[in-house]
């Protein structure tokens, strides 16, 4: 459990600082009138937080991340390995995305 426990938060660390510049580049756009949306996931991507901007998703994350860790259960860990290995990739692609059209402009 321990080599999946540091690999996540590998992921996270990633996560942690493309949701950074991905906040600072809304900021941005909203700034000059663009980016007008409600959240950055839709209701059913998994997340109970909604927002604006990643930093929050990112907390979410890191929650779960703790409650991971504190889990001693192999069953437990499990159940709460995979919704937050989805929400990872989603944040993952969904970052890579958003970089990539800021590139792409």
């Amino acid at each position: 459990m321990q080599s999946v426990i540091d690999k996540l938060k590998e992921n996270m660390q990633l996560i942690y600082r493309r949701a950074l510049d991905a906040d600072k580049a809304l900021a941005s756009l909203q700034q000059s009138g663009k980016g007008k949306f409600q959240h950055v996931f839709a209701e059913d991507a998994g997340f109970t937080v909604r927002s604006k901007r990643f930093s929050p998703y990112v907390e979410e994350l890191g929650q779960q991340m703790i409650e991971l860790e504190s889990t001693d259960n192999k069953a437990e860990f499990e159940q709460r390995l995979i919704p937050l290995v989805k929400k990872m990739e989603l944040m993952l692609l969904t970052l890579t995305n958003f970089q990539q059209s800021l590139k792409d402009k």
